[in-house]
């Protein structure tokens, strides 16, 4: 389909569906009644038909800085124009390194070395592969087992789905051997928790469980999402977090935080690590770390792991691995183009001044049909719906077609609604929000 500058133009001019096999999408099902989003700006797309369609998910968690941000298009344009492509295998640019800096000066201290990636997919990958080097590095090739949380997300690649735990991202496919899960912190005590719930922090002790079943020697890392997005919002219990990290310090075990939703603001602060006052050992991001305009993922590594591998003769290669496109020259123009407008606009911290209002406006819809649970964090909310005896998903399915039809952009998963817009939201684009969904609901059957 050929992009054109008017909706009318996009109306006439229909794009065949047949040769793109989409991803994570019921292709039959969206082939016979699509909905295709042809243009965007600020809090809005628009639709194929040419409708306003209010962004309640920043694309897919991604677009924090909102939509057609044009000193983003120039950055990359300048980019592509100075500098298409350079390898990074033995080579570098300027700009890689500029965006690395960057990025180093709003990490948390001590988590300033940064390897570039071309998704959150590949970021999981290479923290667990950077986790497991440095433990042979460091003399203890034994540490080769990753621990995973049930309910996880860690992307699509065969180490993000073997510690994931979201079981029709596993049920196809083979996982890899010496992986293994702590609970999911979900609990019906905590039913329309505002912000973190009480109960729970004791689920961090499956660790133990673990250690007694294969030995502290054997476990390399743990890997969790601070708060458990694509399964549905999982907020963590107060205090899990601060007794998961004690216990890997016990035993000498490393913790990643997968940060590919919760990165650049989401909670208020720059990272779920500021926010929840834990430091990981290694955190990975994607999705806002260039506005959702170009892929590129990062991982974010403490010094000490990193400096752990700096040895032997300078020759060598110290970690074997890496990608095509680390480090691309345009998605690092894009990523500093971005912090600019996060550093310039206050984006990393603006969700905290917004997270009252919207955590009464969403806990507004408890009460409304079939909702059976509302979890919320930062700009961020879950709500769950009792799903359709035989029918899971399907409900949570209908809101999302009914809401599109009326101008809303929303995200489910299962029977679960996910919000989470982009981080210009406004007062008045929450209350869209709310009050169409509420009506969603209120037709629901």
């Amino acid at each position: 389909m050929t992009v054109h500058e008017t909706p009318g133009a996009i109306r006439a001019n229909s794009p065949s569906l047949d040769a793109y096999w989409m991803p994570f999408t019921a292709n039959r099902q969206f082939k016979r009644a699509p909905r295709l989003l042809a243009a965007a700006e600020g809090m809005h797309y628009t639709s194929g038909d040419g409708r306003r369609i209010l962004d309640g998910t920043a694309g897919l968690w991604c677009v924090n800085a909102g939509h057609g941000r044009r000193r983003i298009a120039e950055a990359v344009e300048r980019q592509l124009r100075t500098l298409d492509y350079a390898p990074s295998f033995q080579m570098g640019h300027p700009i890689a390194f500029d965006f690395a800096e960057r990025l180093a000066a709003i990490a948390p201290a001590g988590l300033d070395r940064i390897f570039f990636t071309g998704s959150g997919s590949e970021s999981v990958d290479t923290a667990l592969k950077i986790a497991l080097a440095y433990h042979r590095a460091t003399g203890n090739a034994s540490r080769t087992r990753l621990i995973g949380r049930e309910r996880g997300y860690h992307g699509v690649g065969f180490g993000g789905i073997s510690v994931g735990g979201l079981v029709n991202n596993r049920r196809v496919f083979t996982t890899l051997p010496g992986v293994d899960h702590i609970r999911h912190t979900h609990d019906p005590r905590n039913a329309f928790a505002k912000g973190q719930p009480e109960h729970g922090a004791e689920y961090a002790d499956d660790v133990e469980r673990l250690v007694a079943l294969h030995g502290a020697e054997t476990i390399a890392a743990v890997i969790v999402e601070p708060v458990a997005g694509s399964t549905g919002v999982l907020v963590p219990p107060k205090g899990y977090l601060e007794r998961l990290r004690s216990l890997c310090d016990r035993h000498g075990i490393l913790l990643i935080f997968d940060e590919v939703i919760t990165g650049f603001g989401r909670l208020g602060t720059p990272f779920a690590a500021d926010y929840f006052g834990v430091k990981p050992d290694l955190f990975t991001t994607a999705k806002g770390l260039t506005n959702g305009a170009i892929p590129m993922g990062a991982v974010f590594v403490r010094r000490e792991i990193h400096d752990a591998l700096m040895h032997g003769p300078e020759s060598q290669i110290e970690l074997f691995h890496g990608y095509t496109y680390s480090g691309h020259p345009a998605a690092c123009a894009a990523g500093l183009a971005t912090l600019d407008i996060y550093t310039e606009e206050g984006l990393l911290t603006r969700g905290a001044e917004l997270a009252g209002y919207w955590e009464n406006a969403v806990h507004g819809l408890r009460g409304s049909r079939h909702v059976v649970d509302i979890r919320n964090l930062g700009l961020v909310v879950g709500i769950e719906l009792e799903p359709r005896t035989g029918a899971p998903g399907a409900r949570a399915y209908d809101v999302l077609n009914d809401c599109f039809n009326r101008g809303l952009l929303i995200r489910v998963t299962g029977d679960i609604i996910a919000l989470s817009p982009p981080l210009i939201v406004e007062r008045e684009h929450i209350d869209t929000m709310v009050q169409t969904l509420s009506d969603a609901l209120a037709r629901l059957d």
